[in-house]
């Protein structure tokens, strides 16, 4: 069953047919934790993670990835709205389909990193990290632009 939500002329959705993986890659390009990354590698990440996208009519305007066991465990990733579509709410409302997916419910840790966007997760319950001692990270920020 596809997870559908409407705020006209605005829709979230789960379903991978609706997908446009070329406008998604065109983002996260440009973006400042995947620039340069190639379309195949974007296509894998969708075909492997729970995805909504946001739409105005059918144009995608925004995106959220989720890599999760469904069970105990999600990480956040990839989520953009467009510039043009910035400050009417539509970040924090995706945020809030995100959270609401039935997939996603009753999970013991969610957990994403962000550059810049702390004000948009705080505004949908996310806190910075308690204890940031217990988290390690492999990181290899420039993988794409080699």
């Amino acid at each position: 069953m596809t997870f559908l939500r409407h705020r006209d002329p605005f829709t979230v959705s789960d379903d991978p047919t609706r997908l446009d993986a070329t406008a998604i890659h065109a983002y996260l390009t440009r973006s400042y934790w995947a620039t340069g990354i190639p379309l195949a590698i974007v296509e894998r990440s969708i075909q492997g993670s729970l995805c909504l996208g946001l739409y105005e009519d059918d144009e995608q305007i925004g995106f959220a990835r989720v890599v999760t066991d469904r069970a105990t465990f999600a990480y956040l990733c990839d989520v953009y709205v467009l510039e043009a579509y910035r400050g009417q709410g539509l970040g924090v409302w995706l945020m809030e389909c995100v959270l609401n997916h039935p997939e996603l419910q009753g999970l013991r840790r969610l957990l994403l990193t962000t550059q810049d966007a702390h004000g948009l997760y705080e505004k949908v319950g996310f806190i910075r990290a308690p204890f940031p001692e217990r988290f390690m990270v492999i990181d290899r920020p420039t993988l794409y632009q080699s």
